[in-house]
């Protein structure tokens, strides 16, 4: 019985403060001063470890962003150390709340030293006045004597603090997905880390500090999420991490629990494994000093499906991204790569189909349609798809116009079990000499992978306004042709326009026939002006030349193409004259 009381008074005693609590200035705060934070090392089980102050670092961060420089100590904390996920814990002095764990010592210590954000610094994340933020990469040497008292001994090696690293869970991910893209979240201060998620079963809990929280970049059939620890609780605002996240100042982010289950110890970085759980809010600030977010609705989210087919299979993933310029790109790509390397049926060697459309709010859709053949170079071949269709999203996301509003993506990928590209080898024609309204036809060469070369024959019409002379028949890829007008997108006035420009971009696996003559070509925003008199160009002189124009040298006259069921690469010229 007496065992008993005495757990009980000890589960007690180590629960931290649920709600608001006292606030202990940092004016107050004295090297000296013992405390005890609160975290989750597993089992999702909030613990103590004790705290000493050991100085104030003033304006380390910049100007009026103090650090309060600590010694952590305890059972746990001995064996760990300061781990990733610990961002946040939060740290109390007689009761009274101090701040919250945000930085740890370099590299190899020797003891747990951590940097805590002063809670005054920390609930200002909250407010309106912005704050400079950027990526938690940053490093904030330790002023002497303090790196020679307690830095580790080595010369001058990890004499500095650094944010203490989110780990950024990766659910339903393969490993070799994971590691091709760390690199891009580790600009971020991310350590990417397998998760899973939970089932988010049970009845509801309140959130106090010191337990897991996360913030949810992608969630549904995969998932990926940013943990770290709840600091603060006053009423439906939550405050954690005690330094960025992204750096991107107000976001809308699903606000949801982080699970812990173990802590992954390591003399260089540990840090925590977590499922996600439940989601509980919206995180709306990201600032220099922590995250503040809101309990209640999550905020909405990007829907993408993903369909894949194969001679075998079908099969489909649903999933949500978060919309931010900065992150959505990369997120899309991650998840498209995992959609169709973890399919079961996937294999290299495989030619890869692409259809689907994004959607934007009080926009026309954008289309895309494209065909990716297995590579010589490294890195798996569905690579190809996920890159193509970030940068798709960047053009959109980074337009000069206006923030986009995506609602929906649908995308559509079919497995075709061979390398299928052709490239162009020759091309001629039957006549060398036409009027103009004359048919002829263009015979083009092609060689496909290892394979044996055939002609395609693509007959062509001379328009009627022809001018005499030579004319030159250019035969090509389509990227090549998308190319041609490479002033048109700096040229744009709108999001619609760009929209038109990306939907009227020829597809790759088409083989083009284009008539060019040596006339001008006015380009004036979306819009692609072939054969402009020279009368008119002539009066359109500097002074009087629309907004945003340029001329081109060349104007195509006509435009054919034909499909080839396989990726079309290479150029020739064709000159025939115009009598």
């Amino acid at each position: 019985m007496l065992r008993s009381l005495v757990a009980c008074a000890i589960l007690f005693l180590a629960a931290a403060p649920a709600g608001a609590t006292e606030i202990l200035p940092l004016d107050k705060v004295r090297p000296g001063m013992k405390g005890v934070g609160y975290t989750v090392f597993e089992a999702d089980k909030v613990e103590a470890f004790d705290v000493e102050i050991l100085a104030v670092l003033e304006n380390l961060l910049g100007p009026k962003q103090h650090i309060i420089l600590s010694r952590l100590s305890g059972p746990r904390m001995d064996f760990t150390g300061v781990a990733g996920g610990m961002s946040g814990s939060p740290v109390y002095v007689d009761g009274k709340i101090v701040g919250a764990l945000s930085l740890r010592l370099g590299i190899f210590a020797k003891e747990a030293l951590a940097g805590i954000t002063p809670i005054e610094q920390l609930l200002r994340a909250g407010g309106e006045a912005p704050q400079a933020a950027g990526p938690a990469t940053a490093r904030y040497p330790l002023p002497e004597p303090i790196a020679s008292s307690y830095g580790p001994a080595s010369s001058g090696a990890g004499n500095y603090l650094v944010p203490i690293e989110t780990p950024l869970l990766f659910a339903g991910f393969d490993r070799a997905v994971m590691q091709r893209f760390a690199g891009d979240f580790s600009q971020f201060g991310f350590s990417a880390v397998q998760g899973g998620t939970s089932s988010q079963a049970g009845a509801p809990k309140a959130v106090k500090p010191g337990d897991g929280i996360s913030a949810v970049l992608v969630s549904g059939d995969l998932a990926i999420h940013g943990a770290g620890t709840v600091s603060y609780v006053d009423g439906d605002r939550v405050y954690a991490f005690g330094h960025p996240l992204l750096g991107f100042g107000a976001v809308q982010l699903p606000m949801a629990r982080a699970e812990f289950v173990y802590t992954l110890a390591s003399t260089m970085a540990s840090t925590k494994i977590a499922n996600l759980g439940e989601t509980i809010g919206a995180i709306e600030q990201d600032r220099l000093t922590g995250l503040a977010g809101r309990l209640g609705p999550a905020p909405p989210m990007i829907p993408v499906e993903l369909r894949l087919a194969g001679p075998r299979f079908e099969k489909a993933l649903h999933i949500r991204v978060a919309q931010h310029p900065k992150i959505t790109p990369l997120l899309v790509a991650v998840s498209t790569l995992q959609g169709l390397a973890g399919n079961p049926e996937y294999g290299e060697g495989s030619t890869l189909r692409l259809r689907g459309r994004i959607e934007l709010r009080n926009h026309s859709h954008i289309a895309l349609e494209n065909m990716f053949a297995p590579g010589d170079a490294g890195g798996p071949d569905a690579s190809q798809v996920a890159t193509s269709v970030a940068a798709l999203f960047g053009r959109i996301f980074n337009n000069p116009f206006e923030s986009p509003d995506v609602t929906a993506v649908h995308l559509s990928v079919e497995f075709l079990p061979q390398r299928l590209s052709a490239e162009i080898q020759n091309a001629w024609s039957d006549k060398s000499e036409v009027m103009p309204g004359e048919e002829l036809r263009i015979r083009v060469m092609l060689r496909p992978y290892r394979g044996a070369s055939f002609v395609r024959e693509i007959p062509i019409t001379i328009p009627p306004q022809a001018f005499k002379g030579d004319l030159r028949i250019l035969v090509s890829d389509g990227e090549t042709l998308n190319r041609m007008p490479f002033a048109l997108e700096r040229r744009l006035q709108s999001l619609e326009q760009l929209i038109a420009v990306i939907n009227r971009e020829r597809r790759n696996d088409r083989l083009y026939v284009t008539l060019v003559q040596p006339s001008p070509t006015l380009l004036v925003q979306d819009k692609v002006l072939p054969n402009v008199p020279l009368s008119e160009i002539n009066v359109l002189d500097r002074g009087r030349m629309p907004s945003g124009a340029t001329i081109l040298r060349e104007s195509a006259l006509a435009e054919w193409s034909v499909a080839l069921e396989s990726i079309v690469t290479g150029l020739q010229s064709v000159t025939i004259t115009v009598k």
